[in-house]
């Protein structure tokens, strides 16, 4: 089964794409974006993967679902496209970068610039339907992404994994402690960033680690 994905990715997934649960997921999209509005569009659906090389990947973010709203989810977990208004988890993401950093707030949402330079904004499930928040879990995109976090656990080293709230805590258990980084904190929704999302510093910390192991760090 033909899945257009960047090179480096397919040639470590390229077995998942045979397995039975996942052409049953492709069958189900099949249909899905054939008969209602399905978010993002089908050619965003591995964006994530297609600005982050395997090879040049050192930050794994985890989000959970694609925003479900018109022209808002393009593939990368908290970004928006160009020109969309920055939805709150990410104006706090935002607020947090200018906290850790001093950096001002960016104009734009789209955070392609993040996943160019090897960060892996990786949501649980990559496509929902329009306006129906969680309308595409339990149909194989978790098994998929389990297994994709799997792959930079057990292939790469140094990797900086960003687990905001207990979803993607849950989600990132089995990572390995001693080869990578993980890092923790609440969730930047409205709900959670102020009991202790905002302070975390995430984004300076990866950055310490990066430089500690020789690698660039990253512009956020």
């Amino acid at each position: 089964m033909t899945v257009k994905i960047e090179s480096s990715w397919k040639s470590h997934l390229e077995p998942e794409f045979e397995k039975d649960y996942f052409k049953s997921l492709v069958s189900f999209l099949r249909d899905e974006y054939a008969t209602k509005t399905i978010y993002p569009p089908g050619s965003k659906i591995f964006n994530a993967f297609d600005h982050c090389p395997f090879q040049k990947l050192k930050v794994v973010i985890v989000g959970q679902d694609p925003y479900h709203g018109p022209g808002q989810a393009n593939g990368l977990c908290f970004s928006v496209a160009d020109g969309v208004r920055q939805p709150p988890s990410l104006q706090n993401i935002f607020k947090e970068v200018q906290k850790d950093l001093g950096q001002p707030v960016p104009q734009s949402g789209n955070l392609e610039r993040w996943a160019d330079q090897g960060v892996l904004l990786l949501n649980a499930t990559l496509t929902v339907e329009a306006r129906k928040a969680g309308s595409h879990q339990n149909r194989g995109w978790e098994q998929f992404t389990d297994t994709v976090l799997q792959l930079v656990s057990d292939k790469k080293e140094n990797i900086v994994f960003i687990l905001w709230g207990a979803y993607a805590q849950k989600k990132g258990a089995f990572l390995d402690q001693q080869k990578h980084l993980i890092l923790k904190s609440p969730h930047p929704s409205p709900f959670s960033a102020h009991s202790g999302f905002f302070g975390s510093k995430p984004f300076s910390r990866a950055n310490q680690y990066l430089s500690s192991k020789g690698l660039t760090p990253i512009n956020w």
